[in-house]
């Protein structure tokens, strides 16, 4: 069974959020912060690291 990479970061993010019940301040800059980091001159890196 495939499953698309968004819906399981969907999955899991719901289950962190309510199992964790972080502040919504801090998810917020959590995905801020890597939609920014995506988009950087980082993002090879982090893509090499990942890899």
């Amino acid at each position: 069974m495939d499953v698309p990479l968004w819906f399981a970061l969907l999955c899991v993010g719901v289950l962190g959020v309510k199992l964790i019940r972080p502040p919504w301040w801090l998810v917020a800059v959590l995905l801020l912060g890597g939609y920014l980091l995506a988009d950087s001159l980082l993002a090879p890196a982090i893509d090499t690291a990942v890899k």
